[in-house]
């Protein structure tokens, strides 16, 4: 795959949908479902190494580094999951072909989170891109975060964790 094309053709289809939009006022051409789902484990895959598993394994959506990876897409400000994932990495898609990187670290407390409420009718749970990223700040150390494999797309904003490794004698979790 020539390296330079992937991007490429993100930007292309987001001006074919801009060029709709124009062509059909008040009318909506987004890619979503499949499509945004595909596009983010694509993402996962190219920058972030992920090598991604046959399409619905349940639970994950590829491997990085023994890790199970959970890939979660969005165009909107929530996203839904519908189990705990090893790890989980939550985009953001830009028109742009960039995206932003709204959560990077450990499945386990978001789904803690996520837990505690009530069960729906499909079993899946919406969270909203911003408590992710909240949490992603105040809960992930630096060393738990998938590293991109290659640059990544221009206007692409990454979420840093705050938290730096911790020392030999520091547990993980502070009750």
């Amino acid at each position: 795959m020539n390296e330079a094309e992937f991007p490429a053709l993100i930007r292309e289809l987001y001006g074919v949908v801009h060029r709709l939009e124009k062509m059909f006022p008040g009318r909506h051409f987004t890619p979503d479902g499949h499509l945004v789902g595909s596009i983010g484990e694509a993402l996962a895959s190219h920058y972030y190494g992920v090598q991604l598993s046959p399409a619905s394994t349940q639970g994950y959506d590829g491997l990085r580094d023994g890790k199970k990876v959970e890939v979660k897409a969005t165009q909107g400000l929530a996203v839904a999951l519908s189990s705990g994932p090893e790890h989980l990495l939550v985009l953001r898609l830009l028109p742009d072909g960039g995206f932003e990187e709204h959560y990077n670290g450990p499945g386990a407390p978001v789904w803690e989170l996520l837990a505690k409420r009530k069960p729906t009718k499909n079993g899946q749970q919406q969270v909203r891109l911003s408590v992710l990223r909240a949490l992603m700040s105040a809960d992930t150390r630096t060393d738990e975060v998938i590293q991109p494999v290659r640059p990544l797309p221009v206007g692409t904003v990454r979420n840093p964790p705050a938290k730096p490794l911790p020392s030999p004698a520091q547990p993980r979790f502070v009750t």
